[in-house]
């Protein structure tokens, strides 16, 4: 068969030549051992948790070697296609502090490689479909739904392989006549690539994350072009990493079945591998059993609820790197109060397996975080947040700037800080009890308290408050009522005897806390009254007696 003019036949509008787009497109002039990575997401609406952890990867490894990283989107499936998708998806990975270097951006495309939409690269792909046809590499097949629905009922009643291969190939190889008739007469067809692999031989690569990898040859005449022109993920995937010059493809294991046909694709345009990155899929305990993170059973696997909740981005990618690269915790360690950004992630320390992802453990490390950001950040962060997901809330906050950011100073600071911060949502909640509009009653009075002590107990601390009191003062005189009612002054006291008291001091401290922030632990109570002022003090404490 003459495949120039079967190529030709197919491809009359292409013009292009291979060495033209390799001349547009040339090597990057990065210094040595620099990585060009990318994120090639699809515009399909939902962004989640596994999408940031291999972007997180692929940003650090470009950056931290001086290398590219960019953004393509890879839109080759319009029916999945969801409108402002594409935004989403940018907002999402920059609120996280993932930026990229080239590629599609909200207000367009920057760098040299482009287009970096899939769909506006037609002729591109064209042209190196061209080339197949032109080596004997691919050809048209005209087979309709019906036809594959035909072969597929054949394999399965005869136990066979599914797919498009060999003898079930009908198309593979048509008479040149019929192929020109067909296409004449304009019926539509899709480009194949046509296979040389056999399913009884094996090849070896080596996984950059998984090591060498032994996997069976591709065998199947896969699709190149569909009808309408636009490629596969396939194909338009190896097309684009040669041409933008991607040094390593780091993506989740879901795609490590589809290798050996991009392997056998790079092969037959002679072109040189990528380094593979094969990463885990995020996993979750439940019931002692380890299962796959759900987008039905697991809010936490979308990307909104960690900005919903109010998560600060760097407590989120602090955790990333913990699962990321097991020997970041040591690191971190040894290191405390250095930017994540100096540790070095390498590929060799991430999981082959499974990588657990903890929620708990999260919330640990963004306490951690939280600790270190200055109260003033974490205002402007706060705010922020409630602008965009507590709206009713930013007004407050606006108004009480300076009462926050005396809360948010809270034991925050000195050599043993308090770390009970997690998120937006939560330090909200956890300091709500300074609004009376939030004010709420969560917690009982303690059993340890006798029921008809609390209002005697309410009414003496009245009667004895002065807000200049200092720590000492004040709270010398919650030992003297605490006695005065029977209460062991100093909690050691009532350890040592429990007979001689109702209970101790501290109980009663608590129903103070109580009657005042509605709740049976906080942060210092005389540094809260300190905030809180004399006035709004004595008005709770005497409508938590008036609710007795």
């Amino acid at each position: 068969m003459d495949y120039a003019a079967l190529a030709e036949l197919l491809f009359p509008h292409i013009d292009k030549t291979p060495d033209y787009y390799e001349t547009l497109y040339p090597a990057r002039q990065l210094s040595p051992g620099a990585k060009v990575t990318r994120l090639g997401p699809s515009p399909t609406g939902f962004i989640h948790l596994g999408n940031l952890y291999v972007a997180f990867v692929n940003e650090r490894l470009a950056h931290q070697s001086g290398g590219v990283f960019f953004l393509r989107i890879e839109d080759t499936d319009e029916k999945r296609e969801v409108e402002g998708a594409v935004e989403v998806i940018i907002s999402s990975l920059e609120y996280f502090d993932i930026r990229f270097d080239e590629g599609v951006t909200v207000n367009g495309e920057i760098g040299e490689y482009g287009p970096y939409y899939q769909r506006q690269r037609g002729s591109i792909y064209q042209c190196f479909a061209k080339e197949l046809v032109k080596k004997g590499l691919a050809y048209p097949c005209f087979c309709s739904e019906e036809d594959l629905q035909a072969i597929r009922d054949k394999q399965e009643k005869a136990g066979e392989n599914p797919g498009y291969y060999g003898a079930f190939a009908k198309c593979r190889n048509l008479d040149p006549d019929e192929i020109e008739r067909n296409i004449q007469d304009g019926k539509p067809f899709v480009l194949r690539f046509r296979s040389n692999g056999d399913p009884s031989r094996s090849f070896q690569i080596v996984d950059a994350i998984r090591g060498p990898l032994t996997m069976p040859e591709n065998f199947q005449d896969v699709v190149l072009l569909k009808q309408n022109g636009i490629p596969t993920y396939h194909f338009a995937h190896v097309v684009d990493d040669h041409l933008m010059r991607t040094t390593h493809v780091v993506r989740g294991e879901e795609w490590l079945s589809s290798l050996p046909i991009h392997v056998a694709l790079f092969k037959a345009l002679d072109w040189p591998l990528p380094i593979y990155c094969h990463t885990t899929v995020l996993m979750k305990m439940e019931n002692g059993n380890k299962r796959k993170l759900s987008k039905r059973k697991d809010p936490e696997l979308s990307l909104n609820y960690y900005r919903s909740q109010g998560y600060h981005p760097k407590a989120v990618r602090e955790y990333l790197l913990t699962i990321i690269n097991s020997n970041y915790e040591e690191w971190r360690l040894a290191n405390p109060d250095s930017p994540m950004e100096e540790f070095e992630l390498t590929i060799e320390k991430m999981s082959s397996s499974g990588t657990l992802f903890d929620l708990d453990k999260l919330n640990d490390v963004s306490k951690e975080v939280l600790v270190r950001i200055p109260d003033e950040e974490l205002y402007d962060f706060m705010l922020s947040w409630a602008k965009a997901y507590r709206p009713e809330l930013a007004p407050l906050f606006t108004e009480k700037k300076d009462l926050l950011l005396r809360i948010l100073a809270i034991d925050r600071h000195g050599e043993k800080p308090r770390k009970d911060l997690v998120y937006c949502e939560q330090i909200f909640d956890y300091f709500s009890y300074f609004f009376d509009d939030y004010f709420q009653v969560e917690d009982d009075y303690p059993e340890e308290v006798d029921r008809e002590d609390i209002k005697p107990i309410l009414e003496s601390y009245i009667n004895s408050y002065n807000h200049g009191d200092d720590r000492n003062q004040w709270f010398e005189k919650i030992r003297v009522l605490a006695a005065e009612l029977d209460y062991a002054a100093k909690p050691k006291d009532f350890k040592k005897n429990p007979e001689l008291y109702k209970g101790h001091v501290g109980h009663v401290s608590t129903v103070i806390r109580i009657a005042l922030m509605g709740r049976a632990s906080s942060p210092d109570l005389w540094e809260i009254q300190q905030i809180m002022g004399e006035e709004q003090t004595l008005n709770r404490i005497n409508k938590a007696i008036a609710a007795l």
